[in-house]
């Protein structure tokens, strides 16, 4: 028994330093990991510097990797030719490699990402394509914000300044198709749109860059969002300033491509920052911190070192820098669960026609997945910030920088954060330990100098050169003129719902041209329905009036809201009462005699008993009513002039076989035969007020009508001339009055 538990402990120290040498020898001295980029470009050039950094620190510090050094093997593609781009990077998939950071390119990335996903090696790419998805390509990893949440920022900064149409302006590829997709969806869901695109190569010439600008300045929009790559969209900036498009009115939002290569740059022209002015852009949001600053302050070294003297970090840089970072910590993890690194070949992969692209070389990562679920569960702060994934496989808490170019740099006037979807002053790691408030009423932004050199917030819009007119219909009235009709003297359209037409085209945010086109002769009211009937059949683009929302027409076509409230009335001849000397009679009725009365003969009797006492005091409170009754009665007809009409109400018409009259156009007529069963022999068409009201002044047995059937609007401005005619009941139907529209006109509904 002695002996046996020293040998049982002697063994289980043999197991344990074995199983710990396996483990340690489970890490292989070197790893490989990939990038794929355009060294040539602002963007490439950083990521190569950023890369490099990240490997010099990982490797010197042995308790990353405890022994293992990573190094990377870097193939330089050519984003511009999409062709040769995607051949360059399908070589490179030939080597051994557990990660591939980048490609940059939306176009390459694509490509890539299929084949990553068959060979299983994560792909930490920074491009920003929104359509790049983990569902779709499980193994594609993207390490920096994505355009869904740059055009939301955008949409946000255009519906903050009230602007409801905007132009695009991108490089027609992958990227800048599927970025404009985005800023489309954002803008629809804040009521905005986009008016006008177009899209041009990247290596489009200068005359073709010309003439896509004059065609932008054609436009109504003066909101143009410019979402290309550095080169040519500095060549797009140089050219609208030549052609005077960087001055009074116009608004230029660059995305973050333009910040990205400013902060890059320090040796940008100054005549290229000169003719940006009053740009605003947007940079990925970057919080201060520690290390952020210690990358900063050895990045000149480093970009020494790589032959990338002239390029400072940007945005990217910090992404790039840290997404090494994330495939060193997830390989540690890797290690530490007892993962091991090994390929084997994929039958399927042969090159048949014995080209050069060698398929059978690209081998299959075997433990892949595991590695990339590893990545997937990164929680650490590097300088980019917090680097954690969400469900969906975007870094947590996107936001974006709001900036103003000004001067020979550039200025934050504020943040956008997913975490709120607003706008604000206030950085947006600040709100994150808060509920988030979404309330459009917090939104703010520092003031903005604009392009001209000022800080008046430009409308956004003007009256295009080359806009086609739209066509509105106008009722050529010959009664109650002052509601809409034709200047016979200067024949320009007036009257209220002019009025109200032009105040409401004064409060859109975007122009909107347009003529009048009178219809009717103006000798007679035209027939509405008629006009409604050119709209529908296109003849008019929209009619505006006194047009009232009948059930019937809107089968027809649409209308906006209605602008003042109608109904159909009743107009009926009124009867005087005379007032005579005897007047103060005409109170009394034969109960009021008995209860006048009581005021002679109520204290005849002494009152002995408290009840009665009761009695009498509450009758003489009676009595003191009835005599105030009497007073108001009395007052009211010694001084108010007293009408009567012998209509009380619809019913009145319906039961009665005399003639009704009608104002010519109007709905009224339908709506007596239809609705309310009045014979269409009973109508009689009248075309004036003076026709109204020498018809009732007849009355039906001398050829004029017993009432008139009409709108309210016209009904008080006839009363307001003709005092012997009156309103009989009430309003029997509920309408509104409004202007037809078809879908150009929208925006007035």
């Amino acid at each position: 028994m002695g002996i046996a538990f020293p040998m049982v402990l002697v063994l289980s120290l043999l197991l344990y330093t074995n199983g710990i040498s396996k483990s340690l020898a489970a890490r292989p001295p070197v790893v490989n990991i990939g990038s794929i980029l355009q060294l040539n470009s602002t963007t490439g050039g950083v990521a190569a510097i950023a890369i490099n950094a990240a490997l010099e620190d990982i490797n010197s510090d042995p308790t990353v990797l405890n022994g293992t050094t990573l190094k990377v093997e870097t193939k330089d593609t050519n984003c511009f030719d999409g062709f040769l781009g995607m051949v360059q990077a399908l070589q490179f998939m030939e080597t051994d490699v557990i990660a591939i950071v980048g490609p940059q390119c939306s176009a390459i990335a694509h490509i890539i990402s299929y084949v990553a996903n068959e060979l299983r090696v994560p792909l930490m790419s920074f491009a920003s394509d929104a359509t790049l998805s983990s569902i779709q390509f499980p193994f594609f990893v993207r390490t920096a914000p994505s355009d869904l949440y740059q055009m939301a920022a955008v949409a946000a900064v255009v519906d903050y300044n009230h602007w409801k149409i905007v132009t695009a302006i991108y490089v027609d590829d992958d990227y800048g198709r599927n970025g404009i997709a985005a800023l489309d969806d954002a803008l629809t869901a804040k009521r905005c749109k986009i008016s006008y695109k177009i899209g041009f190569p990247a290596n489009a010439k200068k005359s073709e860059l010309i003439n896509l600008l004059v065609s932008v300045s054609y436009m109504e929009s003066r909101v143009i969002i410019l979402h290309t790559g550095g080169e040519p969209g500095l060549k797009l900036f140089s050219m609208a300033n030549r052609l005077n498009m960087m001055g009074n009115g116009y608004v230029w939002i660059a995305t973050d491509w333009l910040s990205a290569y400013l902060d890059a740059n320090s040796s940008a022209p100054a005549e290229t920052i000169s003719g940006m002015q009053g740009v605003l852009t947007l940079r990925p949001h970057i919080p201060n911190s520690k290390m952020k600053s210690n990358l900063i302050s050895k990045w000149s070294r480093q970009s020494q070192k790589y032959n990338h003297s002239d390029l400072r970090v940007n945005t990217y840089g910090f992404y790039v820098y840290d997404s090494v970072w994330t495939v060193a910590r997830a390989l540690d993890a890797f290690f530490d669960d007892g993962g091991s690194i090994s390929f084997s070949n994929d039958s399927r992969l042969r090159d048949a026609t014995g080209g050069t692209l060698h398929l059978e070389a690209m081998s299959i990562f075997d433990k892949g997945r595991k590695l990339l679920e590893k990545i997937r569960k990164v929680n650490f702060t590097g300088p980019s910030g917090h680097v954690q994934f969400d469900a969906s496989g975007d870094l947590i808490h996107p936001a974006y920088e709001i900036i103003n170019v000004i001067g020979n740099g550039m200025r934050t006037i504020g943040f956008w954060s997913n975490y709120s979807g607003l706008l604000s002053t206030v950085p947006p790691e600040a709100l994150y330990s808060k509920p988030p408030n979404t309330s459009l009423a917090n939104q703010q932004l520092y003031d903005v100098i604009w392009p001209g050199e000022t800080a008046q917030r430009p409308r956004g819009w003007v009256f295009p050169s080359n806009a086609k007119e739209l066509k509105i219909g106008i009722p050529n009235r010959f009664s109650f003129r002052e509601f809409v009709t034709k200047d016979n003297v200067t024949g320009s359209m007036k009257g209220y719902c002019i009025d109200v037409f032009t105040q409401a085209l004064a409060l859109l945010p975007y122009p909107v041209t347009y003529k009048f086109v009178p219809f009717g002769s103006g000798t007679e009211n035209p027939h509405y329905d008629k006009l409604i009937e050119m709209v529908e059949s296109n003849e008019l683009d929209g009619a505006v009036g006194d047009i009232a929302v009948t059930m019937k027409r809107t089968v027809n076509a649409d209308f906006t809201q209605p602008f003042i409230e109608t109904g159909l009335v009743i107009l009926a001849p009124v009867k005087r009462h005379i007032t005579t000397s005897w007047a103060f009679l005409q109170p009394f009725t034969l109960e009021m005699w008995f209860s006048f009365s009581t005021l002679f003969f109520a204290h005849r009797e002494n009152t002995m008993s408290t009840l009665g006492r009761g009695v009498l005091i509450i009758w003489l409170f009676v009595v003191l009513i009835i005599q105030s009754s009497y007073t108001a009665s009395l007052t009211s007809i010694l001084t108010v002039q007293q009408l009567d009409t012998s209509i009380k109400g619809i019913d009145d018409l319906k039961n009665s076989d005399a003639p009704v009259g009608f104002q010519v156009g109007s709905f009224a007529q339908d709506y007596m035969v239809n609705e309310l069963n009045i014979s269409r022999s009973r109508l009689r068409a009248l075309g004036s007020p003076k026709e109204y009201a020498k018809a009732l002044e007849l009355g039906p047995k001398k050829g004029g009508v017993m009432a008139i059937v009409d709108e309210r609007p016209y009904v008080e401005l006839f009363l307001s001339t003709y005092c012997k005619i009156a309103v009989a009941g009430s309003d029997f139907t509920s309408r509104g009055w409004g202007f037809v529209s078809t879908f150009k006109l929208s925006y007035l509904t």
